[in-house]
């Protein structure tokens, strides 16, 4: 299972391996408070696609759009972590405030569709 937690929250147990996928490390966190196995910057939407999208929720559907597109140039970034979601759970962590328009979010489901179906 891939599940996404924003970085601002309280952590409780870790489910599964961890990793931040967001290309700017988020502000106020220490980096030893966040139970990370990874930093996945690169997996991260490039600067001028956050910058296009800015949380607008209504170019929403266009990022996810452009998003893919970058993810399916680049499967070297997210097949590690595909392969992690095949062997247990692992957590997305994001920093966006909107918790319904990130970039975790749109990797979560691009992840999912390439998960075999039970």
């Amino acid at each position: 299972m891939i599940r996404v937690k924003r970085v601002y929250e309280p952590h409780g147990h870790p489910d599964g391996p961890g990793y931040l996928v967001e290309r700017l490390w988020p502000r106020g966190v220490r980096k030893e408070s966040l139970p990370l196995d990874g930093w996945l910057r690169d997996i991260a939407p490039t600067n001028e696609l956050r910058r296009w999208f800015g949380h607008d929720p209504a170019r929403w559907e266009e990022f996810q759009r452009r998003y893919r597109a970058e993810l399916d140039a680049h499967p070297e970034t997210w097949q590690p972590l595909l392969e992690a979601a095949r062997r247990g759970d692992v957590t997305l962590y994001y920093s966006a405030r909107d918790t319904e328009h990130n970039n975790a979010l749109a990797l979560k489901e691009y992840l999912e569709g390439k998960l075999p179906r039970h």
